[in-house]
Parts: C-alpha cells; sequence; structure tokens
C-alpha cells in the first residue's frame, strides 16, 4: 500500500511539474526555486529541464511500484 502511495504521489508531482513547464506559466517559471535554472539555461532550456525532471519522478515512482 505505501508504494501505491508513494506512486500516486510521484505521479503527482511529475505530471505537475511537466504540465506547468509545458504551459510556460509565470508563476511557475518565476518562482524562487525556478529563477535559478531560468538564469542557467534560459526560458525555454528550463522548461526542457523541468519537464526532463517530471519524467524522471514519474518513473522512479513506477520503479518503487513495480520492484517495491
Amino acid at each position: 500500500m505505501t508504494n501505491v502511495f508513494a506512486f500516486l504521489m510521484s505521479f503527482a508531482v511529475g505530471f505537475f511539474a511537466i504540465f506547468c513547464a509545458y504551459k510556460d506559466y509565470d508563476w511557475f517559471m518565476n518562482s524562487h526555486k525556478a529563477r535559478i535554472f531560468v538564469k542557467l539555461f534560459g526560458r525555454n532550456g528550463a522548461r526542457i529541464f523541468y519537464m526532463g525532471l517530471g519524467v524522471f519522478i514519474v518513473v522512479i515512482g513506477l520503479l518503487l511500484v513495480i520492484f517495491g
């Protein structure tokens, strides 16, 4: 049961990151923590980074369910 909860939480967080990066929400990209990546990679680079991070988080959640 714990692994299913971990998957659901990681899916929600990962999907949120992917969705917000895809839609290019100003409130998401202008947040304190995202500004660091925007400064490093530019706005589009930060969006790609957050999409990749979201996919990574979802995959980790899937691996927890499959192997946990």
